[in-house]
């Protein structure tokens, strides 16, 4: 997370690599964390790499046959009852706090953010309502215009989401948009169901294009190389939680470039948080190399700075 980390992990392996604590931190951290000093990311890159082996299977070493993984990320606004129902939750949540400390107040923030993120996904989600659902949601419109894109060029999808309840709501709107049967995997499906579900959407039969799966559920153990296309609808705190459910997909066997599309709307924490995810996996590529996902520590304070919607949140 952070470069004084690798200084102690060094110091440990290799006694005095990287001189005393306070010169690194004077040489290095310093440069590389407050002025993204590149020089120095590189001249700390030399110094650890010949004790350094790392393997990911984009590396032509290891896997020569994958295909192209693009990922990019899909910017949605929110509609005015998402802005209006995010507006709310985060006066009440900064009202809350004032007389709150300690783990009282974080989760006050943290049990906030989960209902932000239900409102980044659907006002009926975070409403408990079971619809109705067209209109209502900017991340669900562009998801149902981009599987109608999928769809009709013959291509599979998978669609992960962290809330289970969404899942079920994604499965009703896009059965009804795409009028194709549409799978949904959950931590409740049971395993002779899984299974079957699995073989279906592995035919690649026109009837089941799209495969819903809860991000937990789904997100490991499954060969689902059937899908060109993978869709993250939510976010997860922790970048090598979505590495491994893209890996459903991109995986040996894997013939066609994957697509990976990040749903983030526009001027929330969604978008805050990603920039910050971003900036942790520059870090890590920069003084290690590319393939790390690096989990984030989001401070309470750095919570709560997340949550104001911008202006531009809203379409006009």
């Amino acid at each position: 997370n952070h470069v004084g980390e690798l200084w102690s992990i060094m110091d440990f392996l290799n006694p005095n690599l990287l001189g005393p604590a306070t010169e690194f931190r004077r040489r290095f951290a310093a440069p590389i964390e407050r002025h993204k000093d590149s020089e120095q990311s590189r001249r700390l890159r030399r110094l650890i790499h010949p004790f350094i082996l790392r393997r990911v299977k984009t590396d032509p070493d290891i896997i020569s046959d994958l295909p192209e993984k693009m990922e990019m990320n899909v910017y949605c606004n929110l509609t005015r009852e998402q802005a209006g129902l995010y507006q709310a939750v985060t006066s009440e949540m900064l009202g809350s706090i004032d007389g709150a400390a300690g783990i009282q107040r974080r989760g006050l923030i943290l049990a906030a953010i989960v209902k932000l993120k239900q409102i980044c996904n659907h006002p009926a989600q975070f409403l408990g309502e079971p619809g109705p659902l067209p209109e209502r949601s900017g991340k669900c419109d562009r998801l149902r215009e981009m599987l109608e894109e999928v769809v009709a060029e013959g291509d599979f999808a998978l669609v992960f989401t962290q809330f289970r309840e969404m899942g079920q709501r994604l499965q009703e709107l896009l059965t009804r948009t795409l009028d194709r049967e549409i799978l949904f995997l959950h931590g409740g499906t049971p395993n002779h169901a899984r299974t079957q579900m699995v073989e279906r959407f592995q035919a690649r039969r026109d009837e089941t294009p799209v495969f819903i799966l809860s991000l937990k559920a789904g997100g490991v153990g499954l060969n689902l190389t059937a899908a060109n296309h993978v869709f993250h609808f939510d976010r997860w705190w922790n970048p090598a939680v979505e590495q491994q459910a893209t890996d459903r997909a991109y995986r040996i066997g894997q013939t066609r470039r994957i697509q990976v599309h990040k749903f983030i709307c526009v001027g929330t924490l969604e978008e805050r948080i990603d920039a910050m995810l971003e900036a942790k996996r520059d870090l890590a590529e920069n003084i290690i190399g590319a393939g790390e996902q690096w989990l984030t520590e989001l401070s309470t304070d750095k919570l709560r700075s997340l949550l104001t919607l911008s202006e531009d949140a809203v379409a006009d």
